[in-house]
């Protein structure tokens, strides 16, 4: 429910800060629940400088009587010591408390954002590197939910610390409060232009370290190419020289950083020193009318508002991040480029038939069309080759198949209907696509071959013989349980792709997609998978993009794609005996084989 209203919320017109605080709409009162607890938990803070000047006036005052002393030593005692025992369960409550909406929202946000990408369309996808969605599914969400644990400190302490200290100086010396307010902004100011300073030393060193981090990662990605070539030497002086430049950066940082923490440290020990000495001359002047102990209460509680003023500016820069993770993630919540499915109807039964009718399609940004006025009608259960050079159109039409883009103009009937028409969704269920990069998951061969489907012992081993893959699978120990790691490590090409043909026979689909299915194979493991792929292809629609024109010499059809059009179609013998394109292209692939 929360995952459906954070991916329908609108967030292109409303500001990061606006989004993040709706992210948190749900617990927006417990908010002021937590507020209370943080203020009990940490009433210490506030109470111990109260006590403790309330001790000093008391020792101090020659008036009050020794009796009345112990008594009311013995109350501060036990006061003091059960607000300070309280801190234990109530900043664990108090934690408990921020962690419930925090590890909600991360939990809701990430899976917002998987739910998504899952729906969006794949021309974002093809757009958008990897690397980058995975970031925002871990860091930027982690981002903002560090920026809320942050919060949840910082501004209760801040709030509660200035509101303390203004209230029990205006109960005491109203007037003191202008001295706060001359004096604070002015410390402030010193300590933010000595940390200026330091932060530019930082970012400079920062992107040094980054420079550092690139060049390390080229040289670990060229050791193949420098122990070929006996460049080891070379390559160790490059890295040594610019470790070197670090060093000697890392130095000049290390100085400047001790020098302006120095100078911070003296402006604020200076400014308290103030603050105390003037307030001890009002006092001794007899100007302010207060206890000893109220001149070192005035004096902590200046250090505390200064202190606080710091704090928050230091706490913009993981504001600055989180509202910036904030903006990312509505790049994909607030995406609108989505397969429109929602309300066509569900394909329940496919035939395998196809018709293209004058289909065209250009991809953005680009003043020529991948495949122009395409016309074809594909029986069911008829194989269909598509060859050519690279960028005749060949992958464009399959994702066209597959549903993955829809034609710029033109239209593809499938069994009679539209498919702009129906819920692909539903349609994707009756085709299986083996491709020439075979992904495989971290688990086992049965659960890598039963992807998506409920499947009994008897089905997978039929798909395993079908796939010509059951003497690898028996050869192993432990059979169709055995580990494949992640992307196959343990796996050969060919032991892949037989994988993904056994995956397709357990769909047991109407439509199959080969789409470069055996080019990154060898002639012999081509040869070994020819038996799985006739079988694979049996009483289906099939469409073939391939490269190598051994493994399509038996379709019912070849099209021959050029610049996006059909140059030629045929079976193999009827184009070799029109000596055209594809003629051309068997002879120079027999010639390189």
């Amino acid at each position: 429910m929360i995952r459906r209203e954070f991916l329908h919320r609108e967030y292109r017109s409303r500001g990061a800060f606006y989004n993040y605080l709706n992210f948190y709409a749900e617990y927006k009162w417990r908010w002021f629940y937590i507020l209370l607890i943080y203020f009990i938990k940490a009433s210490p803070s506030y109470a111990i400088p109260i006590l403790t000047a309330e001790v000093i006036n008391l020792i101090s005052n020659p008036a009050v009587a020794s009796e009345t002393v112990m008594h009311r030593m013995f109350w501060i005692l036990g006061i003091g010591t059960a607000l300070i025992i309280q801190n234990i369960p109530g900043h664990v409550y108090f934690v408990h408390l921020v962690s419930v909406p925090c590890r909600a929202v991360e939990w809701k946000l990430r899976s917002a954002l998987c739910t998504r990408m899952q729906h969006l369309s794949m021309s974002f996808h093809s757009a958008i590197k990897a690397g980058a969605l995975q970031n925002k599914v871990t860091r930027d969400v982690e981002a903002v939910e560090n920026m809320t644990r942050m919060l949840s400190d910082t501004l209760p302490n801040l709030f509660f610390n200035i509101l303390v200290a203004v209230v029990v100086t205006a109960m005491k010396v109203p007037y003191f409060l202008f001295f706060y307010l001359g004096v604070v902004p002015l410390a402030v100011i010193l300590c933010l232009a000595a940390r200026k300073t330091m932060k530019t030393r930082n970012q400079e060193f920062r992107r040094s370290i980054e420079d550092m981090s690139g060049k390390v990662a080229e040289m670990i990605r060229l050791i193949p190419i420098t122990r070929a070539h006996h460049l080891e030497n070379i390559e160790i002086e490059r890295v040594n020289s610019r470790f070197e430049r670090i060093r000697k950066a890392g130095l000049r940082v290390d100085y400047i950083n001790s020098l302006f923490g120095s100078v911070n440290w003296v402006i604020l020990v200076v400014f308290n020193l103030v603050v105390l000495v003037t307030v001890a001359i009002l006092y001794y002047r007899k100007v302010l009318d207060i206890g000893l102990g109220d001149v070192g209460l005035l004096a902590t509680y200046f250090t505390l508002i200064t202190q606080c003023a710091l704090g928050a500016i230091n706490c913009l820069p993981a504001i600055t991040k989180g509202l910036e993770s904030v903006r990312s993630i509505g790049e994909v919540l607030e995406c609108p480029d989505l397969e429109l499915n929602d309300g066509k109807p569900e394909v329940h039964q496919v035939k395998g038939e196809f018709s293209f009718e004058h289909v065209s399609f250009r991809y953005p940004g680009s003043d020529k069309g991948a495949v122009r006025d395409f016309s074809l009608k594909v029986n069911p259960g008829e194989t269909i080759a598509l060859v050519g050079a690279s960028g005749a159109g060949k992958s464009t039409l399959a994702n066209l198949i597959i549903g993955f883009i829809r034609p710029t103009s033109g239209k593809i009937l499938l069994d009679g209907t539209d498919m702009n028409c129906i819920d692909l969704r539903s349609y994707r269920k009756f085709i299986s696509v083996v491709t020439q990069e075979t992904l495989l998951f971290d688990g086992t061969i049965r659960e890598n071959i039963c992807y998506g489907v409920e499947a009994g012992e008897y089905e997978v081993r039929q798909a395993v013989k079908n796939a010509d893959l059951e003497d690898f699978v028996n050869s192993l120990p432990e059979g169709l349980n055995t580990q494949v790691r992640e992307n196959g490590a343990r796996l050969s090409g060919g032991q892949k792709q037989r994988l993904a043909i056994a995956r397709a026979l357990l769909r047991d689909p109407r439509v199959l997609i080969l789409d470069e299915a055996t080019s990154a194979l060898d002639i012999e493991s081509e040869t070994q998978i020819k038996a799985a792929l006739d079988n694979l292809v049996k009483g289906r629609t099939t469409f073939v993009v391939a490269h190598r024109l051994s493994t399509i010499r038996n379709a019912d059809r070849i099209v021959v794609l050029e610049n996006g059009s059909i140059a030629e179609i045929g079976n193999h013998d009827e184009l070799m005996a029109k000596n055209g394109l594809y003629a051309e292209m068997e002879r120079k692939f027999a010639a390189s084989n």
